[in-house]
């Protein structure tokens, strides 16, 4: 269909940079998993014997590597986590573990920066996290490095800087579910498909960002990614 099928003009499709490869890679939908480094759990107070769950962002809260991000509205303590990111080229409903790398393109950073404020007052409310999970550029992701390239990283260091002070510092190896075990569990809940971005969860050390902060942050063996916090639009 062309643009002129359309009673508007249809968004710009989101996307994410591959390294060393000028093509990008589609997103299709952004899904992210809660509560999957233990430490991390503790940090917040939750029941680590709670299984860790999955929330979504929309694919256009993505942002690139190197942006400036407005500070978002409504929220005093926007804060970093960050994440490996799995990108998918194919899914399905009620994937095996033994298979779920088969469905992996690629890897890459990202930081699921979050209104902590907002989120606590939901969780406390029992509704639905949206409000400080889900927020115009709160996916930002740094490019992609295809597994045929790098493997699947099972292990090495995670980490997040800002204004070269170090806050997050864990390993890949410290996650309660591992990526196979998060795509089949992900599976269950929904058919999965090319161009689904996964992101694995955050150690400890999440704290709040303000205007002019400078965030640094990578997974060895992966990419790094960087961003700067800027005054609200």
């Amino acid at each position: 269909m062309s643009p002129a099928d359309y009673v508007i003009a249809p968004l710009p499709q989101a996307a994410l940079a591959v390294q060393g490869d000028g093509r990008m890679f589609p997103v299709r939908r952004i899904w992210c998993v809660g509560r999957n480094y233990l430490e991390h759990i503790r940090e917040l107070g939750n029941d680590e014997r709670n299984p860790p769950f999955f929330f979504a962002k929309h694919a256009d809260m993505v942002v690139p590597d190197g942006a400036t991000i407005p500070y978002p509205t409504l929220t005093k303590d926007m804060q970093h986590e960050v994440e490996l990111v799995v990108a998918l080229k194919s899914g399905g409903l009620n994937i095996a573990a033994d298979q779920a790398l088969d469905h992996v393109f690629g890897y890459g950073v990202g930081i699921d920066l979050t209104r902590r404020d907002l989120q606590t007052i939901s969780r406390k409310k029992e509704q639905p996290w949206e409000i400080g999970k889900s927020f115009d550029h709160s996916a930002p992701c740094g490019p992609l490095r295809p597994a045929s390239e790098i493997g699947h990283p099972a292990k090495g260091r995670i980490w997040l800087s800002v204004n070269g002070a170090e806050r997050q510092s864990g390993d890949l190896s410290e996650m309660i579910w591992n990526v196979a075990e998060i795509i089949a569990k992900l599976s269950l809940q929904v058919e999965l498909g090319a161009g689904d971005v996964i992101m694995t969860g955050t150690p400890a050390g999440v704290a709040a960002l303000v205007p002019g902060d400078k965030v640094t942050c990578g997974v060895d063996g992966v990419g790094t990614l960087g961003i700067t916090i800027g005054e609200p639009a």
